[in-house]
């Protein structure tokens, strides 16, 4: 144990070695995209920084950077090493310069981590407490249930605190520069639904249904019978007390039930932000089963996240994202996305690009997660809430420079004749079509 006398002599020399360091990481304090505030109460950076890193303690730093590697950065700020006050954001695109430092100058590098480790070594190990453990081969469906949950099952209160009234967790359509988070998620659905053609008595399954807002927007306007699946029982159960709040328990149903379980023949099929959970391996068959569900001349519309790189990109559960968010998430690009649609049968009929509106929407969560702090510590508890700020800072930031994407993808099963789909994309926009469907 550390006497007090060495606890403040290491502390002493650590704020000149934390300066130092960051000095050769970063150049002249002045010119440094953060602040930085010490444990001693010293600051150093500009004063018009858009955020400020609190290094709480001596061994801070060496916290954050050792081992190197993302997952080692943010227990670092889950576990509370670290502390940041403002944009946190800004703070990933402030730190861009030393991204990918270890292969780009590896001497440079090395010399960086030689004078970290002279600073005190943490006293602690993170806690694991928050980690997923999935159990089980990759993919298959007891995991994926395991999966699944780690992620969704979180008290339904936690995400009522940021998320829209119809509880969409994906991103809004912002169709004017001041539209709010409401706005921006009903008219996302109503894009959605103007794509699926709907029409009143139609059959429409939504994979991946989450809280049900979805199909309770389609039953109120556009008058189908719906089937949402999950692999999360609270999401279910809300989805259906959503329903029958609305007096639509009689047409549309949230099942606790796996894609490749589902059983029926539909009009019209609709996966919003799920595709991320069926791995590359997976795409085909997640891609076969939906044709096999729908009708001949109906469509498929397919929304999610995808990767610019030209490999799929998995999230382990080695990493950060994998560890404490998405575990055995996958993201591939929209080529090899589509390249299994069509594999499965699919006509390519559309395909739109909405990463700047998913920026946008999750700066507007995180910062209603931030006004809802204290209220979201009691729903879950601080860790929970430091891991979702951070997860969906660096995902905002990740989808303004362009490295992941969100695609809506519109797929025609062929029917031997023309698709009956409008010609031009006019009618997507046009919202009288959509009152005319409700009428």
């Amino acid at each position: 144990m550390r006497t007090h006398a060495h606890a403040e002599g290491a502390q002493y020399d650590a704020v000149h070695d934390t300066t130092a360091l960051l000095s050769e990481l970063l150049g002249r304090p002045e010119g440094w995209g953060a602040r930085v505030r010490f444990w001693d109460g010293s600051v150093l950076g500009p004063q018009d920084a858009p955020a400020t890193v609190v290094l709480l303690h001596p061994w801070s730093l060496r916290s954050m950077l050792w081992p190197p590697s993302g997952l080692t950065a943010g227990e670092a700020f889950i576990f509370g090493e670290v502390d940041v006050e403002g944009d946190l954001e800004s703070l990933l695109r402030a730190l861009a310069p030393v991204r990918d430092l270890e292969w780009r100058q590896p001497r440079r590098f090395a010399h960086l981590m030689r004078l970290l480790l002279r600073l005190p070594a943490p006293l602690s190990t993170p806690s694991h407490a928050h980690a997923a453990s999935p159990s089980g081969s990759e993919h298959s469906k007891d995991r994926d249930r395991e999966t699944v949950r780690h992620h969704y099952d979180l008290p339904t209160d936690f995400y009522r605190l940021w998320l829209d009234s119809r509880m969409q967790y994906s991103c809004g359509y912002f169709e004017c520069d001041g539209c709010d988070l409401e706005a921006a998620q009903n008219a996302k659905l109503a894009h959605i639904c103007r794509k699926l053609r709907l029409r009143p008595g139609d059959r429409l399954l939504d994979i991946g249904c989450g809280w049900g807002g979805l199909l309770e927007y389609a039953a109120e306007k556009h008058g189908v019978q719906g089937l949402g699946v999950t692999l999360s029982e609270l999401q279910a159960a809300e989805a259906n007390a959503r329903f029958a709040r609305a007096g639509l328990e009689n047409r549309v149903l949230a099942r606790v039930l796996d894609y490749r379980d589902v059983e029926g023949d539909f009009d019209a099929i609709v996966s919003v932000g799920m595709v991320e959970h069926v791995g590359a391996a997976n795409l085909t068959q997640y891609f076969a089963k939906a044709f096999g569900l729908l009708r001949p001349g109906g469509v498929f519309l397919n929304h999610g996240i995808t990767s610019a790189w030209s490999e799929p990109g998995s999230l382990r559960t080695s990493g950060f994202m994998g560890r404490y968010v998405f575990p055995d998430g996958e993201l591939v690009p929209v080529s090899r996305m589509l390249g299994a649609a069509e594999e499965a049968g699919f006509e390519v009929r559309d395909v739109e690009n909405l990463r700047e509106h998913y920026a946008k929407t999750l700066r507007h969560w995180v910062a209603r997660l931030r006004t809802n702090h204290d209220r979201a510590v009691l729903a879950a508890d601080e860790v929970v809430y430091r891991i979702w700020l951070l997860y969906m800072s660096g995902c905002a930031y990740n989808f303004d420079r362009g490295v992941i994407g969100v695609c809506q993808s519109l797929l025609h099963k062929p029917n031997g004749g023309p698709s009956g789909l409008p010609p031009t994309r006019a009618d997507w926009y046009d919202q009288t079509a959509e009152t005319a469907s409700a009428e």
